[in-house]
C-alpha cells in the first residue's frame, strides 16, 4: 500500500509559500486588472460554492478549476462577533493545484489574495462602466475592503477625489487618517447627497437592507455593489437595478446565489435578459458602457475563479524577481 503520508509531505515541501509581506509590495492594480481581463480568454471556469451558517457565523469555501490556469480553493470563514476583541472578522486559506498533474503548486496568503481579488475585480469593471473623466468617488463602508477600493480607484482616475461614508462616522475618519495625506478622504453627514454628487459609488459593507437608493443616482454613475455575498443580504434597492444598466461578474455565482440579485430578479424589477453581460463577455465586446448619461450597476460576486486567477497574478509576479527564481 502506498505510503499517502510521505507523498503529500513531498508535495507539501516542493508547494511554493507566499506571504502577504512576501508580495504585497510586487503588485500592481492595473497590471491586475490587465491580467484578470485577459484570463477571461481561458476556457469558462468550472466553479462551485459551498456555504454553512450557524450563529451568524459563516464558513464559505469557493473552487475553481480553468484549463490552463489549474484548480484553486480558497476557504473564508467569517465571524462578525471577531471585531469586538481586535481579531479579523474574515480568515481563511487559499491553495493553487497544478493544472497537469493536480498536484500543490502554492499556497498563498489568504488576506491577500481577498484584498487585490475584491478591488481588482471592481477596478477591472470600471475601466469599462465607469466614464473616463470621472472624479468624485464614494466609498460606502469603512473596513478592510474600502481602504483597498482608494487604492484601486486612484490608479485608474487620476485626481479622483474621494468621500467616504460610514454608520460609525468614527470609524470613517479614522480609515481616512490610515489613508494619510496624499489622499485626501472627506467624511460625507448625509449619504443621500453624497450618492448625487457623485460619479462613482463603491459599496463593500455587510447590509442586510438597501443602503442605495435608486431615485437618488445621477445620470452617468456608475454604482459598484461588492458587500452582498449571501441570500440575504443586499446594498442596493429595486429601483437601482431598474433605472440602471446591470453587469455581473459572473452570471454562475450573483443570478440565483446573491440577494443583490434574487431580490430584483424575484419582484420584476429586473429578468435574467437585463443583465447585459459579465467578464466572460469582454472578448466579446459586450462588457462596455454605451453613452455617457447610462447609470451602470455591476455586482461584485467574487467567485472562486476571480481567487485563482489572482493567485496565478501573484505567483507570476512572485516568480519574475529574481531571488525567488525569475531571470536576472
Amino acid at each position: 500500500m502506498p505510503n499517502l503520508g510521505r507523498q503529500a509531505h513531498t508535495q507539501h515541501m516542493h508547494a511554493i509559500q507566499i506571504g502577504f509581506n512576501d508580495a504585497d509590495h510586487l503588485l500592481d492594480w492595473l497590471g491586475l486588472a490587465e491580467r484578470l481581463g485577459s484570463f477571461h480568454s481561458f476556457p469558462k471556469a468550472q466553479i462551485r460554492d459551498m456555504q454553512v451558517r450557524r450563529d451568524g457565523n459563516t464558513i464559505l469555501s469557493r473552487l475553481a478549476w480553468i484549463d490552463g490556469l489549474g484548480c484553486g480553493v480558497k476557504t473564508a470563514t467569517i465571524f462578525p462577533g471577531n471585531s469586538a476583541s481586535g481579531k479579523p472578522t474574515v480568515n481563511g486559506a487559499m491553495a493553487v493545484f497544478g493544472a497537469e498533474n493536480g498536484e500543490a503548486e502554492a499556497f498563498v496568503d489568504f488576506h491577500l489574495v481577498t484584498k487585490w481579488k475584491t478591488a481588482g475585480d471592481s477596478l477591472l469593471a470600471a475601466r469599462h462602466l465607469a466614464r473616463p473623466e470621472s472624479e468624485r468617488v464614494l466609498i460606502v463602508g469603512a473596513g478592510t475592503v474600502a481602504r483597498s477600493l482608494v487604492d484601486a480607484y486612484s490608479s485608474l482616475f487620476e485626481g479622483a477625489r474621494f468621500t467616504m461614508w460610514n454608520r460609525t462616522k468614527e470609524n470613517a475618519r479614522r480609515l481616512a487618517a490610515d489613508v494619510g495625506p496624499e489622499v485626501r478622504i472627506e467624511i460625507a453627514d448625509s449619504l443621500e447627497e453624497a450618492v448625487r454628487a457623485s460619479d462613482i459609488v463603491a459599496c463593500a459593507t455587510m447590509s442586510e437592507e438597501p443602503l442605495i437608493r435608486g431615485d437618488w443616482l445621477a445620470e452617468g454613475t456608475h454604482l459598484d455593489l461588492i458587500g452582498a455575498y449571501r441570500p440575504d443580504m443586499r446594498e442596493a434597492d429595486d429601483e437601482a437595478f431598474a433605472r440602471s444598466s446591470v453587469f455581473v461578474d459572473a452570471r454562475d455565482t450573483t443570478l440565483d446565489e446573491i440577494g443583490e440579485l434574487i431580490a430584483p430578479l424575484k419582484s420584476g424589477a429586473i429578468r435574467k435578459s437585463d443583465v447585459i453581460a459579465d467578464f466572460y463577455d469582454l472578448p466579446k465586446g459586450r462588457f462596455r458602457r454605451e453613452s455617457d448619461h447610462e447609470i451602470t450597476l455591476f455586482k461584485n460576486g467574487g467567485g472562486a475563479h476571480l481567487d485563482l486567477m489572482t493567485a496565478r497574478y501573484i505567483l507570476d509576479e512572485w516568480k519574475r524577481v529574481p531571488s525567488h527564481g525569475g531571470a536576472p
